[in-house]
């Protein structure tokens, strides 16, 4: 979770012509699946394939990160670019010490929804509350699981000739004959 303290301040209303002064708030932020269904069920477009977002876009997944309800347009509006960059650092966070090496493969990519998500935690039996977690923590989560679960790959002959050949020479060493 991510926590920021606006401070509040005063802004100016263009519409009204009056000076709004806000009061200091927490954000308590949260980028998780439940986030991302909300933003796409007002977006209409999948958030991981949109890398570039409008404004209104990124405003938009902020207040649906909020854990504490719906935000106010004044704190939003207010955010500074330093809030900016520690949102978008968060997000980018893969909240894990797991890594995998690069894919060799490399197929059609798919569009991923957060339906598309749904689908593979149901799929892989994971629980729905990891649904809470940092989005890309529960990605690993889900890579891992695709990983362990998948049949190990066939050894080529020629290392299984390899591998046979080290192990009769290790026995002959061991019992001291010659063949």
């Amino acid at each position: 979770m991510l926590v920021l303290r606006h401070n509040g301040g005063e802004l100016y209303d263009e519409r009204t012509g009056r000076f709004i002064v806000s009061k200091p708030v927490t954000l308590r932020l949260e980028h998780s699946l439940i986030s991302i269904s909300k933003w796409e069920s007002k977006w209409h477009k999948p958030f991981l394939d949109t890398s570039v977002k409008s404004l209104d876009e990124e405003l938009d997944y902020i207040r649906c990160m909020s854990i504490d309800g719906d935000l106010d347009d004044m704190v939003l509006n207010s955010l500074s670019a330093s809030d900016f960059e520690a949102i978008r650092a968060y997000v980018g966070d893969p909240m894990t010490a797991t890594t995998f090496k690069k894919d060799a493969q490399r197929g059609k990519k798919e569009v991923i929804t957060s339906e598309i998500i749904y689908y593979w935690m149901v799929s892989l039996e994971i629980q729905f509350e990891c649904e809470k977690w940092h989005l890309n923590r529960l990605l690993t989560l889900i890579k891992v699981c695709n990983i362990k679960n998948s049949p190990s790959k066939k050894m080529k002959k020629r290392d299984q000739l390899a591998q046979q050949r080290a192990l009769n020479a290790s026995r002959r060493a061991r019992s001291g004959s010659k063949g």
